[in-house]
């Protein structure tokens, strides 16, 4: 549980390691407990939300070199009090220690600043009572996300054992994860793998951005499936899993942003070039043409191998007909 102290902390801090810490601590995370009002938990989970960052790549349980300079972002308090909510979920796959989801667009998958209801882990605790205490406590059961506007196939931890044994797989990066997105542009190269850092963005703090000094490595394979005449039909396999990855590689790398995305897409000036009939839909849409097609891995208790497959939502569906029915194919 969040201490009040923590709750009401909204500041950033920047630590300098010394000769000393590094003398005194073997671990970056008992450090950073030491000199912060934060639990080692908490920093945990603000490591892997990318919240704590430096100019060197930072692993959590050893110390940086002396000299390093360590930025601690601290978020937004988020209320701790999760409330079941009586959502309609997709359920592709249950059984007594997962559950498989097909997102929707726009399902936010857990209470943050701005969405504190309405969210995945609302509804999953409505499905699944007992969830509360599995994993973290604001993100009972949540092993991976989704960005608010991907759709997609997502897995969810119903047990302490089943969650530890996903996120062990998801950090050794032994989960087969294919996506689906309309680009603007036609990539250069058919396929070919994108590799970079990715970390925040220096100045537009909200935002990701690839080859920053403090971002994590990052390695996305693509593979166009279809060519129109101003767009693509491509297929993405993740090899990492960094926040905002995909979009990030297709728009800063490749070059080719993925069509209708908020924050990575630019100007709307590509949809201009997309058939009239689907145009006026997408100038409304407000989430990105991004879907988490399958979904595969061996299940950690039973070890027989799952895979799932989803259909993106209508609106992909449609665009990518439309574009069929009115480009020259390649």
């Amino acid at each position: 549980m969040v201490s009040d102290t923590e709750s009401e902390l909204t500041e950033n801090f920047v630590l300098k390691v010394e000769l000393k810490d590094r003398d005194q601590f073997k671990r970056l995370d008992v450090f950073l407990a030491d000199k912060l009002p934060f639990s080692r938990s908490t920093i945990k989970r603000m490591f892997e939300d990318e919240n704590i960052s430096s100019d060197c790549n930072l692993s959590i349980n050893k110390m940086p070199p002396a000299g390093t300079l360590i930025e601690v972002e601290v978020p937004p308090p988020v209320p701790t009090d999760l409330v079941p909510e009586n959502i309609p979920l997709e359920i592709l796959f249950e059984d007594e220690h997962l559950i498989i989801i097909n997102k929707s667009p726009g399902m936010v998958v857990h209470p943050a600043p701005g969405h504190y209801s309405g969210t995945l882990v609302n509804a999953i605790l409505h499905h699944c009572p007992d969830l509360k205490g599995i994993g973290s406590e604001k993100r009972p059961g949540i092993v991976h996300r989704l960005d608010m506007g991907t759709s997609g196939v997502m897995v969810v931890a119903k047990d302490h054992k089943t969650h530890e044994g996903l996120v062990s797989l998801f950090s050794v990066h032994a989960i087969e994860r294919k996506y689906e997105a309309i680009i603007a542009g036609r990539p250069a190269v058919h396929s070919g793998t994108i590799t970079s850092t990715i970390g925040r963005h220096p100045t537009h703090r909200q935002k990701m951005a690839a080859n920053v000094k403090n971002g994590k490595r990052a390695v996305t394979h693509y593979k166009t499936l279809k060519q129109f005449d101003h767009a693509a039909h491509v297929e993405l396999r993740l090899e990492t899993g960094r926040t905002h990855q995909i979009r990030v590689h297709m728009s800063q790398l490749l070059h080719t942003p993925i069509i209708c995305d908020p924050v990575y897409g630019g100007s709307d000036s590509h949809l201009k070039k997309i058939p009239e009939g689907i145009q006026k839909r997408l100038q409304n849409y407000p989430y990105q043409l991004l879907h988490a097609k399958e979904l595969g891995f061996i299940h950690p208790i039973t070890h027989k191998e799952i895979h799932f497959t989803s259909s993106p939502p209508e609106i992909f569906k449609d665009a990518l007909e439309a574009l069929k029915l009115s480009s020259h194919q390649s």
